[in-house]
């Protein structure tokens, strides 16, 4: 997973490689056809709470059915947002930090559109007056979308966000969310290439640092981070060669003498160039190289990855 700075980005933005950026006209047009399609699923759904009000069971889920059809049935308007959410990234999924391992790319809906899964698998309604809002969009590879589908559990007392009574800023889900400045952090990565939960300094005995691993367990499951044959051995393909650089800057170090040896410095430069174009945000599994560097921890190449 990578952090993807989202916080008050729009398509209007310019800056952004890869991107034309929109019109103030076409942006505004895109989020009025979001406000009238919110609107229309809004009256599908004011039927829906009215017919199950009446005692009318089959005809309020008839309607429920309705209101999630007419949904994926507008699809297309948050796909016209794609292009932008893959420009963001760099043409990488903000879940598994790939350029193609994952699959093909689609909008995911952080918080699922028509039914919302617990842990234990039991559903809720889903946040379907979130299917229009771009703060809700992020971009995934097809395996980590298919698969989280309508997972989105939330801690044991956290409140749960509805239509009639909004509260998504004091929701405390399980997922991990690439949008988050932090939840990134609770990721790390093995030798084997496998995304595991960040190692902890008193194995987890802390009631935050319990909290933490879990929530980096369940989004590992959910998201499919290992389960994808390809991930692993990208992942421990880019941790081996990170490795091999390290260990040739080690080594050249080992002889460099600024006087009696000069030359091993060649070496060293050219392995911290190397480790240093690993880590850039844009390259693929740029975060398994990162952690390899902290993992290693020589302080003058963990300078290249903060």
């Amino acid at each position: 997973m990578r952090h993807i700075d989202f916080k008050n980005k729009t398509p209007m933005d310019k800056g952004i490689v890869g991107w034309e950026p929109w019109s103030k006209e076409k942006w505004e047009k895109w989020l009025k056809f979001s406000t009238d399609l919110h609107k229309k699923a809004a009256l599908l759904d004011a039927k829906r709470i009215e017919l199950e009000a009446a005692g009318d069971k089959e005809g309020a889920e008839k309607k429920h059915a309705e209101r999630n059809e007419f949904i994926s049935k507008n699809s297309a308007h948050w796909g016209q947002l794609k292009p932008w959410l893959f420009a963001l990234s760099r043409g990488k999924c903000w879940f598994t930090d790939t350029t193609n391992n994952g699959s093909h790319y689609d909008v995911e809906h952080f918080r699922p559109k028509a039914e919302a899964k617990s842990t234990d698998g039991t559903e809720r309604d889903g946040y379907w007056w979130l299917a229009f809002d771009y703060t809700n969009y992020r971009l995934a590879g097809g395996v980590p979308n298919a698969k989280k589908g309508g997972w989105f559990p939330l801690c044991d007392g956290s409140r749960c966000s509805t239509a009639q009574a909004r509260c998504e800023e004091s929701e405390v889900p399980y997922l991990l969310d690439p949008i988050s400045p932090t939840d990134h952090l609770l990721l790390a990565f093995d030798e084997e290439g496998n995304a595991i939960p960040v190692p902890s300094a008193n194995n987890w005995t802390e009631e935050l640092d319990k909290w933490n691993k879990a929530r980096a367990d369940e989004s590992i499951k959910r998201y499919k981070l290992n389960d994808h044959d390809a991930l692993p051995g990208k992942r421990r393909e880019t941790w081996q060669k990170v490795n091999e650089a390290i260990k040739e800057y080690t080594e050249a170090k080992k002889k460099y003498h600024p006087t009696n040896n000069p030359r091993p410095v060649e070496t060293m430069e050219q392995a911290a160039r190397r480790i240093e174009e690993m880590t850039k945000p844009e390259v693929e599994f740029s975060s398994v190289a990162k952690w390899c560097v902290i993992v290693r921890n020589i302080p003058e190449l963990n300078r290249l990855v903060y």
